[in-house]
Parts: structure tokens; C-alpha cells; sequence
């Protein structure tokens, strides 16, 4: 399954330092301010350590995110802001965006960018874990719940964190409705292609293997119709993978019901559904065609060459071909001009996003440190103030070789 899976750069950031000169009056503000940049840096490279487990990324964010939350949780006894909240200035490019980075000077915007990241980083872990040769049930299920961790980081970022931003996120940015909602639903529809591969490994009942195909479908086109409005320069490549997607699993979805209205002795229906599934099927090989010739942000995925997407092709003719003879031998049913209507809805299978929280507070961060911040010794005019439009390097990302090809996702 090399190859499967479409994904957009990470976020680059610019490095901060933290340095809050006289700012930080006492040896434990310091301490956190140096704890800040570490923790910081160190969660960074994790982005791009090819060695870097779920295990450690999580304790890596958690160390970082325990901090950050000491410039952004009121520490004074009150409900008014934190005074530190607005100290630091903060960058980071987009996902679509290239190089360009846009700055805010608020802890919020920092805590939400660099947890867009870890959901970044959970989707491709997931990618590269799908990738390999012969893996096992226990790697498939962490590829499912990687993905819906990745939905879930989304998901609350988008309903809890990105609202309290003062300045809100410019169009086309990450951090605006339409990107992170169709992150939030590739998420969740590529946990369910897991479910799908593996109720298809264990023989699973037709009918709910083309209800979880009719159900992922329609999460890409969700997914698709989400980015239209957006800029095409940097979302056509995108979308045109989310097309192909919603094609191959419409495919699925009619192959499958098929099936079942075969079993239910509906063979004339089931002849035009298996007709409807080549024609999904045909359309999703001309847009896998069309997808690697865009060009624009992220690494070019290769569905057409797996053997997941060819067994279809070759499922569907056969069976096709299994139900015609049927047909001219025992049911002799007109095969309807409409292709029957899916009318489907998984019972079981569907894949949701899981809750995120940030860790507690870190202990460092107390009332009494907190007032040792002493904002009057450090104007924030001193600090680098927020610049648009200024470039930073990408981040370099392992290049992994892909393996060998088995066609399954779970074995």
C-alpha cells in the first residue's frame, strides 16, 4: 500500500528562542523560558525522525504543550488573559501555502500550529506504516487509530483553539474552516479504508462492506466539495486525489450491493450495479492519470499501481460476468436502464475522531513563578514583531523508499 495515500507538506517554523531578557526575573521564569525552547526544538525534530513512534511523539507534544499553556492559562487567580499570552512572536508556513510564513505574536497561535503538526505527523506516520511489506493486524490497527487521532488533534483544534485566536486565519491558511475540515474528514475516511480492507480480508458480509464503501465515498466527496472554493493553485492536486478516492470506493460501494442483490436473487439489478461499479471504476483509472499530472503541494500518490486497485478492476469484470451467466441460464431478468440506488447506511465500522486533550499544566507553571514575569522590564516593542510574507525553509522529511507491494492493507 506504498503509495496509497496523498499528503501535504509539514508546517515549517521559524526557531524561537524565548529569550525573554529581563523579563524573566527569577531563576525558575528562566527555567521555563529555556524548558520552552528545548522542549520546543525537541518536538521538532521529531516531525522528521523516521524512527519516531506514536509513543514518543506523544510524550514529546505532551512536554511541550505542558509548558506553552503557562503563556496562555490565566495563573494570576483571575479569568483575565495571561500577560504572557502576547509575549512571543511566532511563525509558520502552511501546508498549501509554501514558504510564505505568516506570524501572529500569541502562544494560542503557536499552541494550535505546532498540534496542526502533530496531526500531520500522525497521518503520515500512518501512511509510511501502510506502506510496508506484509503488515501485520496489530500495525493495520495502529495505522486505523493513528488516523482517527490525526481527525481528532483537527477536530478540537478547530471547535476549541482556532475560536480564540484575536487574529483570525487568512484564506487558504491551515488554520481556516475549509482546510482543517477537509483534514478532518480524509482522516476519517482513510481509518475507514482500513475497516474496509480488513472486512474484505475476512470475508465480511457484502452488505456491510458496500454500506462502509457508499459511507467513505461520500466522506471524499464531502471532502472535495469542502475545497472549491478555495484557491485552485494550491488545492487542485488535492482534490483531484479526494476525486479519485470517492470514484475507487463508489466502485466498491456498487460492486459489493452487487453482490447482495445477487444473493438476493435480483440478478437483472445486480448486472446493472456491477455496470455502474466499471463505470466508477474506469473513471477513477482516468482520474489516478490526471492526479499525477497536477502539480502542486504534496507527495504524489500512486493508487492505480496497487495491486488493492487493480484487485478491483478485476473483481468487478468477474463478477460482472458470473452474474450474466446466471442471468442467461437461470433468472432471465431485464437488467434496468437506472443503475440501482444505494440507499446504505453503515451499522457498524464507521470511524470517529478521538477526543484530544492537552496534558495538565506543567508543574513549573505556578502563581508564584508566574508572578515573577515581570512584563515592565521587557516592552514587547523590543521584540521581533510579526512579519508576513516571509520565507522559511521547508521542512526536510525522510525519503523513504517504498516496498514491495503485497495488495492488502491488513493481513
Amino acid at each position: 500500500m506504498t503509495h496509497w495515500f496523498h499528503r501535504n507538506p509539514l508546517k515549517a517554523t521559524a526557531p524561537v528562542s524565548f529569550n525573554l531578557y529581563g523579563v524573566a526575573s527569577s531563576p525558575a521564569a528562566n527555567k521555563i523560558c529555556n524548558d520552552l525552547r528545548t522542549t520546543r526544538a525537541r518536538l521538532l525534530d521529531m516531525f522528521t525522525d523516521a524512527t519516531c513512534t506514536p509513543e514518543i511523539m506523544k510524550k514529546s507534544s505532551d512536554e511541550y504543550f505542558a509548558l506553552i499553556q503557562g503563556f496562555i492559562l490565566p495563573l494570576d487567580g483571575t479569568t483575565q488573559e495571561n500577560k504572557l499570552r502576547f509575549i512571543q512572536n511566532f511563525k509558520w508556513t502552511d501546508t498549501l501555502q509554501g514558504n510564505i510564513a505568516s506570524a501572529q505574536q500569541d502562544a494560542v497561535f503557536e499552541l494550535v500550529s505546532m498540534a496542526f503538526n502533530v496531526a500531520v505527523w500522525y497521518s503520515k506516520f500512518a501512511s509510511r506504516l501502510a506502506g510496508k511489506e506484509n503488515i501485520t493486524e496489530d500495525e493495520a490497527k495502529d495505522v486505523h487509530k493513528s488516523l482517527k487521532i490525526a481527525a481528532g488533534i483537527f477536530k478540537t483544534l478547530k471547535e476549541t483553539h482556532i475560536p480564540r485566536l484575536i487574529t483570525p486565519a487568512e484564506k487558504g491558511r491551515d488554520l481556516e474552516p475549509r482546510v482543517i475540515d477537509t483534514y478532518i474528514v480524509q482522516s476519517q475516511a482513510e481509518a475507514q479504508e482500513v475497516t474496509i480492507a480488513r472486512a474484505i480480508e475476512l470475508k465480511h458480509n457484502a452488505s456491510l462492506i458496500a454500506a462502509l464503501s457508499f459511507e467513505t465515498a461520500n466522506f471524499y466527496q464531502k471532502a472535495d466539495h469542502t475545497l472549491n472554493t478555495l484557491d485552485p493553485e494550491c488545492s487542485s492536486k488535492w482534490k483531484k486525489y479526494l476525486q479519485l478516492k470517492q470514484h475507487f470506493y463508489m466502485a466498491y460501494a456498487h460492486c459489493y450491493h452487487g453482490q447482495t442483490l445477487l444473493a438476493g436473487d435480483k440478478c437483472g439489478e445486480a448486472i446493472r450495479s456491477l455496470q455502474e461499479a466499471e463505470k466508477f471504476f474506469s473513471r477513477a483509472e482516468a482520474l489516478c492519470k490526471e492526479y499525477r499530472q497536477m502539480k502542486g503541494p504534496g507527495s504524489t500518490a500512486k493508487p492505480s499501481e496497487q495491486l488493492f486497485f487493480k484487485k478491483l478492476g478485476t473483481f468487478i469484470k468477474n463478477t460482472l460476468e458470473k452474474c450474466q451467466r446466471e442471468n442467461s441460464f437461470i433468472y432471465f431478468h431485464k437488467v434496468p436502464a437506472e443503475a440501482p440506488a444505494l440507499e446504505l447506511k453503515a451499522s457498524y465500522g464507521l470511524a470517529e475522531p478521538t477526543p484530544f486533550e492537552l496534558p495538565p499544566l506543567s508543574t513549573q507553571c505556578t502563581p508564584e513563578v508566574y508572578a515573577t514575569f515581570d512584563l515592565t522590564k521587557g516592552p514587547k516593542e523590543d521584540k521581533a514583531k510579526a512579519k508576513h510574507d516571509e520565507e522559511i525553509k521547508p521542512v526536510k522529511e525522510p525519503d523513504l523508499k517504498p516496498q514491495k507491494d503485497t495488495g492488502c492493507v491488513v493481513s
